[in-house]
């Protein structure tokens, strides 16, 4: 046998390992890392999900076991799972885990680029590298494409919301200057105006809507298709003054991938680009 087939048999056999020891049964109960295995290829190996998956179809045909505040350890224990990726601020789900030796992947929710990193570190996880940074990959090019289109263009001051009480102006929720909202909203070439509050989320009055006086508001849905969403960007009406208001610049954009940090973020990233700046997606 030569060098070069030796070599090569000693690096497919360390590979065959590899995949032995790689998780086989997997429960995520995060929508962000549901999407990341399914779009890495390890889809066929999740068996379970948490209360608010539903993307991709096949994820939303899976039993469901609890989400961020009620993971169910009873029903996660009884699919027999060699991994369960959680939320890192779960710590009781992860006592109980580590007492039942069943081992766990912490995620962490933060900015933009960790959602590269955490698809890298997750399909190394799951023995799925290859797969992982070609996915990785492929956003990070999508994003910087996509900051290389609108670069030259004017950055209008813009409110990101992504939540209210439905009819009225009271409890907004907007994206502040930390997190991947924040980082989408800079890449699609708009300017937040909540950028220097160093929160990822941001209660707004109606009289701090007043005195950022956003050019443009952008209100995110989480549901796709909601008619009445539409119409209910009619309460921004009762603030006239507000440059984005009387310009009737106050946009709507509906799906899950706004609001999910996972694959789909280039996507939903070029929407908001789009909508920012028309005349550079015509």
């Amino acid at each position: 046998m030569t060098r070069r087939a030796a070599l090569a048999a000693i690096l497919a056999a360390c590979l065959g390992a590899a995949a032995d020891a790689a998780a086989r049964r997997i429960v995520s109960i995060i929508p962000a890392t549901t999407e990341m295995l399914f779009a890495m290829g390890a889809g066929d190996r999740v068996v379970a999900v948490g209360s608010y998956d539903r993307f991709p179809p096949e994820a939303d045909a899976l039993p469901r076991v609890g989400a961020l505040l009620d993971p169910n350890i009873e029903r996660i224990l009884s699919l027999r799972p060699d991994l369960v990726v959680l939320y890192g601020t779960q710590t009781d789900l992860r006592t109980q885990l580590e007492r039942a030796g069943v081992p766990y992947y912490a995620y962490v929710h933060r900015g933009l680029p960790d959602i590269t990193q955490t698809i890298r570190s997750l399909g190394a996880r799951v023995g799925v590298v290859a797969s992982a940074n070609a996915l990785a990959d492929r956003l990070e090019r999508q994003l910087a494409d996509l900051r290389a289109r609108v670069a030259s263009s004017r950055r209008p001051k813009t409110l990101l919301v992504f939540g209210r009480e439905p009819g009225t102006l009271r409890n907004i929720e907007a994206s502040g200057g930390v997190g991947f909202l924040h980082d989408m909203l800079e890449t699609a070439g708009g300017d937040d105006v909540l950028g220097d509050v160093k929160q990822q989320s941001v209660t707004m009055s109606t009289e701090l809507v007043l005195a950022r006086a956003p050019e443009v508001i952008v209100e995110l849905r989480y549901t796709r298709g909601d008619a009445a969403a539409a119409a209910d960007l009619r309460a921004w009406d009762a603030l006239p003054s507000v440059p984005a208001v009387r310009n009737r610049n106050v946009l709507l954009l509906q799906g899950e991938e706004f609001v999910v940090p996972g694959p789909r973020v280039a996507a939903a990233t070029a929407k908001l680009a789009a909508v920012l700046h028309p005349e550079r997606f015509r």
